[in-house]
């Protein structure tokens, strides 16, 4: 079913508000190609991957994918939020593209458009996929997509920093300790931590461990779990354990920050590993811990390989070949080393570890990992993801306090 004008305005609307990118591997750039799925041997594919030319090693996978399923695969790469809107737009236009893989929290908005697919229709298997990465891309109980792999947030640590202080962090195990840490590492004469808090979805993605740390509910942002997470932050801003440019500091701003080398902690995500390695220090990793231990539940990045609604539904069967081909356990290894992302399978999490024991945190921090959009939010969670970044900007600045700037966040969202 091709959805109204009105349904398409409102979904534009919630894409346009999960533009600013977080855990996704999309570029800034985009290339032209055909918007339309064509007829014949020739089937059309779409990613948020720009930065992957035709002789990359993505390109080479997605061409061999429609190869093996007997057809000619046109790729086109869009920058992900164009890639949202465009996939729209097509839509309303009858003409979406066969395959398209698509940002996480995006899925929803797509499927209340009547846009996707549930790959129980497709008869795709997803049993082997780790409940919480495939809960990203389920509503009302179906899966509208498979994962290609997920990423998330985990606190980097630069071991010089942390021994001149005389911090161990396995001693970080709780918000006291490491906020015990930070006040160590400063009284060395070090900086704390860096996060992004910026007024995007990136700063509600880096505010949402710590606030589902606490045991926080996106559907009660002012409860007193809220209140404690956004008081944690501003407690290290105005201590001087965090920097005031969090305010302004993206996740690419903030991992620069760390990677001078000064800072004892930095907040990001798995997508920096390449550039951890080259940043001339020794660091290691550990999850974000929960308020009161353990670790806080991280938001899931990555995306979901889809199949549009098509008129011609004959049209399927090798869609459901190339969704297959690009996901199986054999292309998921290469396609996730590749994108610095940890498989959405048990068994290529430990191929992935066993290559690279460092990605042993990632793996169990994507363990602990939530949807945004999950528990039932789906397009409700932008309505909700603004007022809070407003909130922690509001909080951290210090134009109003952590009580106040979250109910007047509950109030906007409640509108929404």
């Amino acid at each position: 079913m091709i959805p109204t004008r009105r349904t398409l305005l409102a979904a534009l609307a919630a894409v346009g508000t999960l533009a600013s990118l977080t855990a996704c591997g999309g570029g800034s750039s985009s290339s032209s190609g055909s918007s339309s799925g064509g007829s014949g041997g020739t089937y059309a594919f779409w990613d948020p991957y720009p930065q992957f030319n035709a002789s990359s090693a993505w390109g080479k996978l997605v061409t061999s994918c429609g190869t093996k399923a007997g057809v000619k695969l046109k790729r086109t790469a869009y920058d992900t939020t164009d890639l949202g809107n465009k996939a729209l737009l097509a839509a309303q236009q009858g003409n979406a593209p066969d395959v398209m893989l698509v940002d996480n929290p995006v899925v929803s908005t797509l499927v209340e458009a009547g846009i996707l697919n549930k790959t129980s229709d497709l008869g795709l298997d997803t049993k082997s996929i780790q409940k919480n990465i495939i809960g990203a891309g389920t509503l009302d109980g179906a899966s509208y997509g498979v994962p290609i792999g997920a990423n998330t947030l985990a606190l980097y640590y630069n071991k010089k920093v942390l021994s001149a202080a005389g911090v161990d962090p396995a001693s970080v195990k709780d918000w006291n300790s490491l906020t015990a840490a930070l006040k160590k590492v400063k009284g060395a004469g070090k900086k704390g931590i860096t996060f992004s808090a910026i007024n995007t979805e990136e700063g509600s993605f880096q505010f949402l461990p710590w606030f589902w740390g606490a045991g926080g509910d996106l559907t009660k942002l002012d409860s007193a779990k809220g209140v404690a997470a956004l008081s944690l932050w501003k407690q290290w801003v105005d201590a001087g354990y965090a920097p005031k440019d969090v305010l302004q500091n993206t996740q690419t701003t903030s991992w620069q920050e760390f990677a001078t080398g000064t800072y004892a902690f930095g907040e990001n995500g798995t997508w920096q590993l390449g550039n951890a390695e080259k940043a001339g220090f020794d660091y290691g990793i550990i999850n974000i811990p929960g308020q009161n231990g353990g670790s806080a539940p991280v938001p899931t990045g990555g995306e979901f390989v889809t199949v549009p609604v098509q008129k011609d539904t004959g049209r399927y069967d090798v869609s459901k070949k190339i969704v297959t081909c690009l996901t199986n356990d054999a292309n998921l290894l290469p396609t996730d080393t590749t994108l610095q992302y940890i498989a959405p399978t048990a068994a290529v999490q430990a191929t992935q570890v066993k290559q690279n024991p460092k990605l042993k945190p990632w793996v169990d921090a994507v363990a602990a990992a939530r949807g945004r959009t999950s528990g039932g939010l789906g397009t409700k969670y932008p309505t909700i993801s603004q007022p809070m970044w407003t909130a922690v900007q509001a909080a951290l600045s210090g134009g109003k306090s952590p009580q106040d700037a979250l109910s007047t966040a509950q109030q906007s969202a409640q509108k929404g």
